[in-house]
C-alpha cells in the first residue's frame, strides 16, 4: 500500500513539473513576442535565455546570438556560440562569429568565419569583408583576389557604409574597392605611387565625397611630393651689456 501511495505522489510530482514547465514556456513566448513589438532589446534578450533553459534549443541560441551581436554586445554572443570555425553551423551563428570577431579585433579569426560565408554564398560584400581583413593581416596577394572579384560583381546600387567621422556615410561599393585596390597596390610596390593614384582617383570619380579615398589620395601624393620644408629662421643672439667689475 505504502508503495502504491509514493508511486502515486511521485506521479503526481512529474504532472505538476510538466504543467509548471509547460505554463513557464507559454509565458516567455508570450513575453517574447510582447517584447519584439516593443522592440526591447533585454527584454528580448531575457525571454529567449529563459526559453533556452526550458527547452534548449540550437536556432534559438543563433538567434540569441544574432541579438547580442546586433546590440555590439559582441563577447555575450560569442559566449553563446563560441568562436570555432565549424561547417555544420547555421549561416546565422556563422555570420555572428564573423562580424563580433572582427568588432573584437581578431581578424585572422574573422577571415576564418567570412571564408566559410563566402564559400557558401559568394557576394560582392562579403568579398569586401575579406579584402579588408586580409589587407590588416599582410595578405595583399590573398586581398587583391577578393578585390577583383568585387569590382566585377558590385552593382550600381550597392551601397558600402563608413564610420571614420563622426558622420558615417555610404558610398558605391565599387568605389570602396577602388580604394582598397589603390592601397593593395601601393603595398604590393611603394614605388608605385602612380598606379596607386590611379585608383584612388577613380574611387572620387564615382563619389568625390568619399572622404576616406580623399584621405588616402593625400597622403599617397605627399609621399610622391614631400613638402618643402621651409628655411629656418636664425635670430640673431642679444648681446647683453658687460658688467664692470
Amino acid at each position: 500500500m505504502k508503495k502504491i501511495v509514493f508511486a502515486l505522489l511521485i506521479g503526481i510530482s512529474f504532472i505538476g513539473t510538466a504543467q509548471t514547465k509547460s505554463e513557464l514556456q507559454k509565458h516567455y513566448e508570450a513575453f517574447y513576442k510582447q517584447m519584439r513589438l516593443q522592440g526591447d532589446v533585454n527584454g528580448i534578450i531575457n525571454a529567449l535565455t529563459h526559453l533556452n533553459i526550458l527547452t534548449p534549443s540550437e536556432q534559438r541560441n543563433d538567434t540569441l546570438a544574432y541579438i547580442y551581436a546586433n546590440d555590439n554586445q559582441h563577447m555575450q554572443a560569442l559566449n553563446i556560440i563560441g568562436i570555432e570555425k565549424n561547417d555544420s553551423d547555421s549561416d546565422l551563428a556563422v555570420q555572428v562569429k564573423a562580424i563580433s570577431l572582427k568588432a573584437l579585433n581578431q581578424p585572422k579569426r574573422a577571415i576564418e568565419q567570412f571564408e566559410v560565408l563566402y564559400k557558401r554564398n559568394p557576394n560582392a560584400f562579403l568579398a569586401y569583408e575579406l579584402a579588408d581583413l586580409k589587407i590588416q593581416v599582410g595578405d595583399p596577394n590573398g586581398a587583391m583576389v577578393n578585390i577583383e572579384y568585387g569590382i566585377i560583381n558590385a552593382k550600381d546600387d550597392m551601397k558600402y557604409a563608413f564610420y571614420e567621422r563622426q558622420q558615417p556615410y555610404e558610398v558605391p561599393l565599387k568605389a570602396a574597392f577602388l580604394h582598397l585596390k589603390g592601397l593593395v597596390t601601393f603595398n604590393l610596390d611603394r614605388d608605385n605611387i602612380d598606379g596607386a593614384l590611379t585608383y584612388m582617383n577613380e574611387a572620387l570619380l564615382l563619389d568625390p565625397n568619399f572622404n576616406l579615398a580623399s584621405l588616402s589620395k593625400q597622403a599617397l601624393e605627399n609621399k610622391k611630393n614631400p613638402p618643402v620644408a621651409e628655411p629656418e629662421t636664425i635670430v640673431p643672439e642679444k648681446k647683453g651689456k658687460k658688467k664692470k667689475n
